[in-house]
């Protein structure tokens, strides 16, 4: 494909969106999920019957998960302070966004998500505020906050709520990216606590993909993070104060306190995992040429990755992993945060653990190699259905393993339920649209 058709296959996307967007004014609607027999019924999910489930809950609060819909409710919350590759555009042009990841909770995960966009980028006003959403919600999923607040808020948050709190930018995509690791490396036949691995970017997906993929067994001294300024190592000080979480990085990793930029810190890497700027030309081809015979690469970066695939493979790269669907191997957070969810909320789970991640992120890497691996076919597809009750299943058990759950289901019962939920979300959407109550847009 050359280069003009490349671009004009980028650009379709948005302008079918402006299209669409326009036609359907919004993705999301509310929909009821009780039976309307008559009018008579008003009386039943309303006064005066419904003073009977309120007086319940008022006696014992957990009687609200029965009650009520709260465990399958998830609130969006962005201040649209760092959209896509967007930046700060604010609350009001966020919320396509955040209207869209609310489509993608309940088509892929048959979780009913609700957009809510802050209008503050005051860190404690966006904690505040999400703590008194906790009567309604029984997850939060927090959405393109700028960094580094978006440290802060999401450990005071997981602090001080009792129901999962979630940050897909860093949690998500680095469950993702685990799992195309944990593959990659049965490809190419090499141990995780064995390789070295190179992060380019240290924003809050890779600072959190670091911490990740270490609790998952990579050893600290066999990682390097590379940002704008160069190499971490113990002597960058200056982040003492301005970014404590790339400091820790600094201290934790690069034992011999290498320095330099990219090109010196892929010298005799196994895996390089860039998350940095779109590109092209933001990896050189020389750069992976000096990496580890069957190296593997990640480039991320949207809407085009930092090196063509094509350029990585002719440097030595084994294998090439970027965030397109065009290409093999997308790494896409869509793949795993609708399990997550799913079997977190099925189990009333008061958060999500670094754990239940490693968890969804080994159940994802499973279901694609029990389907058969190679080089190009690292990861299921988001039309693969059937990865998300697997995923549900693994993190609810974690979450019950860890004492996080609130109600103990067994490894059938949560599979079901799950695919169950999943099936009647896709079925309601299909059928809407068969019936015409979604109208399908005029062809261009």
């Amino acid at each position: 494909m050359s280069k003009e058709e490349l671009i004009a296959k980028a650009r379709k996307p948005g302008q079918d969106a402006m299209r669409l967007h326009r036609f359907y004014q919004g993705k999301m609607e509310t929909a009821l999920k009780c039976c309307v027999r008559d009018f008579d019924d008003f009386a039943i999910w309303y006064s005066p019957g419904v003073a009977e489930p309120c007086r319940a809950i008022h006696g014992n609060r957990k009687e609200v998960f029965r009650y009520t819909n709260k465990s399958n409710f998830v609130a969006v919350v962005s201040d649209g302070s760092r959209v896509l590759g967007l930046g700060d555009i604010g609350p009001w042009a966020a919320m396509p966004v955040m209207e869209g990841k609310a489509m993608l909770f309940k088509y892929l995960g048959g979780v009913d998500a609700f957009p809510i966009c802050l209008d503050t980028k005051d860190p404690e006003e966006i904690i505040r505020t999400v703590k008194y959403l906790q009567p309604t919600f029984g997850a939060i999923n927090l959405e393109d906050f700028a960094s580094p607040k978006c440290f802060y808020i999401l450990d005071r948050l997981r602090e001080e709520m009792n129901i999962p709190v979630w940050h897909d930018d860093q949690q998500g995509t680095a469950a993702v990216t685990l799992a195309a690791l944990i593959n990659a490396l049965r490809v190419v036949n090499k141990k995780i606590e064995e390789v070295k691995i190179t992060l380019v970017g240290a924003g809050a997906a890779n600072i959190c993909i670091a911490r990740l993929i270490m609790l998952a067994g990579v050893r600290p001294e066999n990682l390097l993070v590379v940002d704008s300024m160069g190499i971490l190592h113990k002597g960058r000080t200056e982040l003492q104060k301005e970014f404590k979480e790339k400091w820790e990085l600094c201290l934790s990793t690069n034992p011999e306190n290498k320095t330099g930029g990219v090109a010196e810190a892929l010298v005799g890497a196994d895996v390089l995992i860039s998350l940095s700027k779109s590109g092209p030309g933001i990896i050189k081809k020389d750069w992976i040429a000096a990496m580890n015979k069957d190296a593997i690469v990640f480039v991320c970066a949207n809407p085009v990755p930092e090196i063509w695939p094509w350029k990585a493979r002719e440097a030595g790269a084994r294998i090439v992993c970027t965030g397109r669907s065009d290409f093999p191997n997308q790494v896409n957070n869509s793949l795993v945060f609708p399990g997550i969810f799913r079997g977190a909320l099925d189990v009333h789970a008061r958060t999500i653990s670094d754990e239940m991640c490693i968890a969804a992120a080994y159940e994802l890497a499973n279901t694609a190699r029990d389907r058969g691996l190679d080089a190009e076919n690292l990861l299921p597809t988001m039309d693969d259905w059937k990865v998300v009750p697997r995923i549900a299943r693994a993190v609810a058990v974690k979450a019950m393993e860890q004492k996080f759950a609130r109600i103990e289901l067994s490894e059938e019962e949560i599979y079901d339920r799950a695919k169950k939920i999943i099936k009647r979300s896709r079925n309601q959407t299909e059928y809407m649209m068969e019936k015409g109550l979604i109208p399908l847009p005029e062809e261009e």
